[in-house]
C-alpha cells in the first residue's frame, strides 16, 4: 500500500507539472525573482512617464556635494543626472545647479542660499549638511535650530513641495584612512542623523540612509577617494543607486 501511494502522489506532481504553465513554475520555484523582475517594470513605467520633458534639479550640501576629491562628473548629482538621462533613453533633460563648498556648515549654507536668491521651481531638491558643524566642533543645538531652516529652504525651492525633497544622510568619515575608525566620530554623526532622520519622519520629508555604505570604507578602500577622507566615484555610485528610483518615483508624479 505504502509503494502505491508513492507512485500516485509522483504521477500526480508529474500531472501538475504538465498543466502549470511556466510563468508558474517559475513563481513556485524563485518567488523572490518574480518580485524583482516586478519592480523592474516599475522602474521602467516610472522612465516612460517623464519622458519628453524637462526637470531641474538643486543639491544642497557641503564637501559631499560638491565632490571634493573626484571629478565633477563623478559626485553624486551629477551621476544622479547621467543615471537619469539613460532611464529615460536622453528624451528629458535635467537641468542641475548645485550650491554646496567643501568646509560648509549649516550657517554657510544657509547664507549662500540666501544670497544665491534662486529660484522656486525646482523639481527635485537634495540636501545633505551637517558634518562640518560636528567637524568643526559646533554646539548641536546650532544644528537643530538650521536643519528644519535648511529643509524649510529646500521646500521652498521646490516649487514648495516636501514631496520634491530628498534629505541624504550624513556619511560616516570615522571609516576612512583620516578617521581610522573612530568612534566618538560615529556617535556623533549618527546623533546628527537620528535627529536629521526623526525630523524628516514628523515632517514626512523622504529621508535616504547612505551612511552604512561610507561605514564600509576601512575594508573597502576603493569606496574612499584619493585624499583618505572623503567618499571616491564608487562610493556615489552606490549613492545614486539608491537615490535614482527615489528620484524617479518623484518625478513621474509630477
Amino acid at each position: 500500500m505504502k509503494n502505491l501511494y508513492l507512485l500516485i502522489t509522483a504521477v500526480c506532481f508529474l500531472l501538475f507539472l504538465s498543466c502549470a504553465s511556466v510563468s508558474e513554475i517559475d513563481a513556485i520555484i524563485e518567488n523572490e525573482e518574480i518580485i524583482t523582475v516586478k519592480d523592474s517594470v516599475t522602474d521602467i513605467n516610472n522612465s516612460d512617464t517623464i519622458k519628453h520633458q524637462a526637470f531641474k534639479i538643486l543639491a544642497l550640501g557641503d564637501s559631499y556635494t560638491i565632490g571634493q576629491s573626484v571629478c565633477n562628473t563623478c559626485r553624486f548629482p551629477e551621476q544622479l543626472v547621467g543615471s537619469l538621462l539613460i532611464q529615460t533613453e536622453n528624451k528629458s533633460t535635467f537641468p542641475l545647479k548645485i550650491i554646496a563648498r567643501t568646509g560648509w556648515t549649516t550657517t554657510n549654507l544657509i547664507n549662500a542660499i540666501a544670497s544665491e536668491k534662486i529660484s522656486t521651481d525646482y523639481n527635485l531638491v537634495t540636501l545633505l549638511i551637517g558634518v562640518n558643524n560636528q567637524y568643526q566642533n559646533k554646539s548641536f543645538s546650532l544644528y537643530k535650530e538650521e536643519f528644519p531652516k535648511l529643509v524649510n529652504m529646500a521646500i521652498k525651492a521646490a516649487n514648495s513641495n516636501m514631496n520634491n525633497v530628498i534629505v541624504v544622510s550624513i556619511p560616516d568619515y570615522a571609516f576612512t584612512p583620516f578617521g581610522q575608525g573612530n568612534p566618538t566620530i560615529s556617535s556623533d554623526i549618527k546623533k546628527y542623523n537620528d535627529f536629521a532622520k526623526s525630523y524628516c519622519a514628523e515632517k514626512n520629508i523622504t529621508f535616504l540612509n547612505i551612511t552604512d555604505i561610507t561605514k564600509m570604507g576601512l575594508s573597502n578602500t576603493a569606496l574612499v577617494a584619493n585624499d583618505g577622507l572623503h567618499p571616491s566615484k564608487l562610493a556615489y555610485t552606490k549613492f545614486v543607486e539608491r537615490l535614482l528610483p527615489i528620484a524617479l518615483e518623484k518625478l513621474a508624479k509630477q
